[in-house]
């Protein structure tokens, strides 16, 4: 029998742990990254949690006594809690304030879109010679189809989903709290976590995993939050010199739209811009256009490059790699697209000496 090339041998490990992966990010995944996600909040947390520990030691009768770690993180995480929500209700009341004026200008706003509306109605019936009323009416008959549609469906949708929307809340109530719970205990006993993987026949392959999450997930994290202040800052101050009083509200709202994948800056600014530019007020609509093109190269330079370079990856292996997860496991995939390709290579680099070897005998990737 002919034994296999090395060339077929790599890529037979190339698909079994492509395949391998995709099954883990698939379907083990999913249930352990509550637990994972805690396992992170509790690295974060411990280097004060251990700081806190030593300095609050006494000794009573020759034994030392300190507070468990497990209680102060508690108490970290109850004062991160607490600053989290004065930061929310301090960024909140401004946002309050600029929705408000919004509000009030809202019959304003209005009043001036049916004016908009109706003078591009009289315009279209001049220009094809319509009688007088003719698309007033028809866009009338849309708008009232639009609002029975609406009316018809909105009340079957929500009677169908409520269930399935109060459903969806109590398993985020329950996640949360399984993550709180788990952040406490992790660092509770994390050392003795660590000795166990230490002692573990998958030692190497465990350090191999925890580096290229650690890696991939805070260079992620990292240049998304980065990619999203830089974008609320510049759509922000753009809007602040076109002269908007909401820039702030609408720079925020932009800067989270633009952390969707399915919409982007684009969404907001381009319509915008199309629709000031009919009225002729061209140098808003240039204003946003200019705004949009800055957002544009912002996240693209930053999401490719700037990631690509922390994590190991050229700028179009990153993207084709988070398009490739995009498009398997959704939303979450834009991590776990370049996770996966840095996991198959280092797996396929260290055992293809000991799969792909054509001599009698090697030795062990670990050993």
């Amino acid at each position: 029998m002919v034994k296999p090339s090395r060339k077929l041998k790599k890529t037979l490990l190339i698909l079994g742990v492509t395949g391998a992966v995709y099954l883990c990010f698939r379907y083990l995944l999913p249930l352990v990254i509550p637990f994972l996600i805690a396992y992170v909040f509790a690295l974060s947390l411990r280097p004060t949690a251990l700081w806190i520990e030593k300095k609050t030691r006494f000794i009573i009768k020759g034994r030392v006594i300190s507070i468990p770690l497990a209680a102060i993180g508690g108490v970290e995480i109850i004062i991160f809690m607490i600053a989290f929500g004065i930061l929310l209700y301090v960024g909140g009341r401004k946002l309050f304030m600029e929705a408000r004026l919004l509000l009030q200008n809202l019959p304003m706003i209005l009043e001036g879109m049916n004016q908009w509306l109706m003078d591009n109605c009289f315009f279209a019936e001049r220009f094809l010679k319509l009688p007088d009323g003719y698309m007033v009416e028809v866009v009338r008959d849309i708008i009232l189809g639009g609002q029975t549609a609406i009316k018809s469906r909105i009340m079957p949708f929500l009677m169908v989903n409520s269930m399935t929307i109060v459903k969806w809340i109590v398993q985020a109530t329950v996640i949360i709290i399984i993550l709180l719970i788990a952040t406490v205990l992790s660092l509770q006993e994390m050392d003795d976590i660590r000795e166990r993987r230490d002692n573990s026949m998958f030692r190497f392959e465990y350090a191999m995993l925890g580096r290229r999450l650690a890696t991939v997930g805070s260079a992620w994290l990292k240049t998304q939050a980065a990619i999203m202040m830089f974008t609320m800052i510049v759509c922000s101050t753009g809007l602040f010199f076109l002269g908007n009083p909401y820039f702030i509200l609408f720079g925020i709202g932009i800067g989270l739209l633009d952390a969707l994948p399915i919409f982007g800056t684009g969404t907001v600014f381009i319509p915008w811009a199309l629709f000031s530019m009919i009225n002729k007020n061209w140098k808003y609509g240039i204003g946003l256009v200019v705004i949009y093109i800055i957002c544009y190269f912002l996240r693209e330079v930053m999401e490719a490059k700037i990631m690509g370079g922390k994590v190991g990856l050229t700028p179009l292996e990153t993207l084709a790699s988070m398009y490739v997860g995009l498009q398997l496991f959704g939303l979450l995939g834009f991590i776990l697209g370049p996770i996966g390709l840095l996991i198959v290579e280092d797996i396929v680099e260290v055992y293809e000496g000991w799969c792909c070897y054509d001599g009698k005998e090697t030795v062990d990737p670990e050993e």
